[in-house]
């Protein structure tokens, strides 16, 4: 359980995971490996799929994080580009998302996360939501912990800026009522942990 590897071709997923785990005292590696994706429009199956194959590379325990993005009145098209963000092209074309959104009124839109945990023998899932609202302009910087350029367009719930506006500080304290799969994850590693030692002593 000590040696876990976070595996994404993604360093800025990596970067911005990395500083939840260390708040925790868990040190986490990193490979960076792009892993082939199912074409499925289902996360969960998505980050099982790519855990299997990580593990597989790696021999070790490892986690993957997928994220899917919900615009729920997309033009002719609900709740696109779900999980085929990268496929998509949405993610690396947020300007048109801008001009092919510009006459929709209702922008809510929401994040979707599922944390895949496989040690050879188990798979364990966690899961995150973010909702929010899609904003009609590209706003804020680069960020090396960004996981996605829809940071720039993500507004989340009670917030009057875009992801890739905020501080860390405001990014990071922000009340948007979001559930967080890496805040689930450690909670898991923290008991197992404990469970472990328990066991060890025979209590």
């Amino acid at each position: 359980m000590t040696n876990i590897t976070y595996v994404t071709g993604n360093y800025g997923k990596y970067i911005s995971i990395k500083e939840k785990f260390e708040k925790h005292g868990i040190d986490i590696k990193y490979a960076n490996i792009d892993l082939e994706e199912p074409d499925v429009n289902d996360i969960e199956f998505i980050s099982k799929e790519k855990a299997r194959l990580a593990y597989e590379q790696l021999g070790t325990p490892v986690f993957v994080v997928d994220c899917g993005f919900y615009i729920k009145n997309y033009p002719n098209n609900p709740n696109y580009p779900g999980a085929f963000v990268k496929r998509s092209g949405v993610a690396s074309n947020i300007s048109k998302l801008i001009e092919d959104m510009k006459d929709v009124d209702d922008r809510y839109c929401y994040f979707l996360n599922c944390l895949t945990y496989y040690d050879g023998k188990e798979f364990v899932h966690f899961f995150g939501k973010n909702e929010g609202q899609l904003s009609k302009e590209i706003k804020g910087v680069d960020l090396k912990q960004a996981w996605s350029n829809l940071w720039h367009v993500f507004i989340p719930k009670n917030c009057d800026k875009t992801l890739a506006e905020m501080t860390d500080y405001e990014r990071n304290n922000r009340d948007d009522d979001r559930t967080d799969a890496a805040a689930e994850f450690i909670e898991w590693l923290n008991k197992e942990k404990c469970y472990q030692k328990n066991k060890t002593r025979g209590i």
